[in-house]
């Protein structure tokens, strides 16, 4: 069985996982944040 739908691109599948990684990164950066009380640019080293 094959299926003839994309899964790379810009796929509506790939931009809805694309969305959900994104946000998943958001909320661990403000968790880490919050955790550390650094920024996260500071954790980096950048400010």
């Amino acid at each position: 069985m094959t299926d003839s739908t994309s899964r790379f691109g810009f796929s509506s599948f790939a931009e809805t996982w694309n969305g959900r990684l994104a946000m998943l990164g958001f909320v661990i950066g403000l968790a880490t944040e919050l955790l550390t009380g650094q920024s996260i640019l500071s954790q980096l080293g950048l400010g």
